[in-house]
């Protein structure tokens, strides 16, 4: 306003000036980074006649499915909240919130008698709702036919086969250098890695979402991938977010919720027996506590096929001004929750900065891996197409597990739900996570989930039980991602 009035400003060419000056400043650069933030998050619009529950998710018996697995857990929280005679929320006392404000940065050392919780759900829980899965408009008799999956998903979803995965990764090719693999006979490593490390910073100095998303499809070097992550993710860590985050803070110091306790457990025993993460424990418990108490975190239900849980005000039960979501972000945390945070941990050490992370990191991605929906990066979508590659590409392994009562998806579906986090090496799991940033995609955790049970075929074929099996693919950690993933899409005779 006071600019106009200045005598230089020309009406006329406004729209001009303002496009140079927005250039000129850098705002050119974060409006573009902000819109192609909310692209890749946002759903593609649906038909204007479709009704808003469309926009979650489209299949009826999908919604319906996901809307009885909330109930579930809600009982679950709801009995546990009974037998322990522990309200879901409370004020804590003020030399509580003393004590927790002083020892903040050391929770770990905190050994409160959890004895008594359990976690609301396994992921072997969640496994069992999804084999139940059917399509009523689908018929699928008793006796086997043509058209029946061997696997334990019995939905109709469409899923892609080994020439779609190659055209869609087509960036993890066998003659394109990548980071991860140490003997491409065409470059000398070192050479490529010189060149690609260069690139990098390049792309960071531009300080594009796209052209850094585009990047790290082939890889993160280790110096630059806090910071590629953060520029694809659109995280910049301004004042305002700090102080967000001390908002988030000093609510958990201002009150109890029965959530605390369930995040306290699952720590306790993910994270702090885990020879890469146990270090990270007071971020951990930090980072998902804020987490919990955030309400930004409820605008992802927009798009997501879940619905945040509701509690009531005591004596208020069902009337709706009276209704305050449970916890404050809908996320109700299931056994193996923390470990979406714990790698991280590596990257960031500044806590509001890994919170901020971990929080996009939710929304774009992890909320989909134990919500049921027919979204192409959603678990039942996960499942089916790794249950498919194995049975197009290895038959014979397939049917054998099969019918020694070792379904495959009964061994791979926890490295899924957790996207391998905790069952990688952390630096094999870096690798793997640059991709499903730079394809904006999880599919590639059922493609992984597929090569090492190709990569193990072998000694999968002698084994006579599910224990045994199991046993074959217990230990993952010496695994090197890349050339699994290259070896399996691009030298499988198709």
């Amino acid at each position: 306003q006071v600019s106009l009035h200045k005598p230089e400003i020309k009406l006329e060419s406004l729209k001009e000036d303002l496009k140079d000056f927005l250039k000129v400043s850098g705002w050119e650069k974060k409006l573009q980074n902000a819109v192609y933030s909310e692209l890749n998050v946002f759903p593609s619009p649906c038909h204007p006649a479709a009704p808003p529950e469309h926009m979650k998710e489209p299949l009826a018996y999908m919604r319906k499915a996901q809307g009885s697995w909330e109930k579930r857990i809600l009982k679950s929280l709801n009995s546990m909240c009974t037998e322990l005679s522990i309200p879901l929320a409370q004020k804590r006392p003020a030399s509580e919130q003393k004590e927790l404000l002083n020892k903040w940065n050391e929770m770990g050392t905190d050994e409160p008698d959890l004895s008594l919780f359990r976690p609301v759900y396994a992921p072997k829980d969640f496994l069992e709702v999804l084999m139940n899965l059917r399509n009523p408009n689908y018929e699928n008799g008793e006796q086997p036919s043509f058209r029946n999956h061997l696997g334990l998903i019995q939905v109709p979803l469409k899923v892609k086969d080994i020439p779609e995965l190659k055209e869609d990764f087509s960036e993890l090719g066998l003659n394109i250098g990548q980071l991860g693999i140490d003997d491409s006979a065409q470059v000398p490593p070192e050479f490529f890695e010189n060149e690609h490390v260069r690139l990098g910073q390049k792309v960071l100095a531009e300080q594009d979402s796209a052209a850094a998303q585009q990047y790290v499809r082939q890889g993160c070097p280790t110096a630059l991938r806090a910071d590629l992550w953060a520029l694809i993710l659109n995280i910049s860590n301004q004042p305002e977010d700090i102080l967000y985050y001390e908002q988030l803070k000093s609510n958990v110091i201002q009150y109890d919720l029965l959530v605390d306790s369930l995040i306290y457990k699952d720590v306790k025993l993910t994270a702090s027996n885990d020879d890469y993460y146990f270090v990270f424990e007071d971020y951990l418990y930090q980072v998902l506590l804020c987490f919990s108490r955030d309400t930004s975190v409820l605008e992802h239900f927009a798009y997501s096929s879940a619905t945040p849980p509701k509690s009531y005000i005591r004596g208020k039960l069902g009337i709706e001004e009276y209704a305050v979501f449970y916890p404050p972000n809908g996320v109700i945390p299931f056994h193996g929750f923390s470990m979406y945070v714990a790698p991280l941990c590596f990257l960031y050490h500044e806590p509001s900065k890994l919170y901020q992370i971990f929080r996009e990191m939710y929304v774009r991605f992890f909320f989909r891996l134990h919500s049921i929906s027919s979204h192409p990066s959603g678990i039942v979508s996960l499942c089916l197409q790794f249950e498919t590659l194995l049975q197009t590409h290895l038959p014979q392994l397939f049917y054998h597990l099969r019918e020694i009562g070792a379904q495959p998806l009964r061994i791979s579906f926890k490295w899924m739900v957790r996207a391998f986090s905790g069952y990688l090496a952390t630096d094999q799991l870096l690798l793997l996570w640059d991709r499903i940033l730079g394809y904006n995609s999880l599919e590639i955790l059922a493609v992984l989930a597929a090569a090492v049970f190709a990569f193990r075929a072998v000694n999968l074929m002698e084994v006579t039980s599910l224990a045994a099996a199991e046993a074959v693919l217990a230990d993952l950690s010496t695994l090197k991602v890349m050339p699994l993933l290259q070896i399996f899409l691009f030298a499988t005779v198709t």
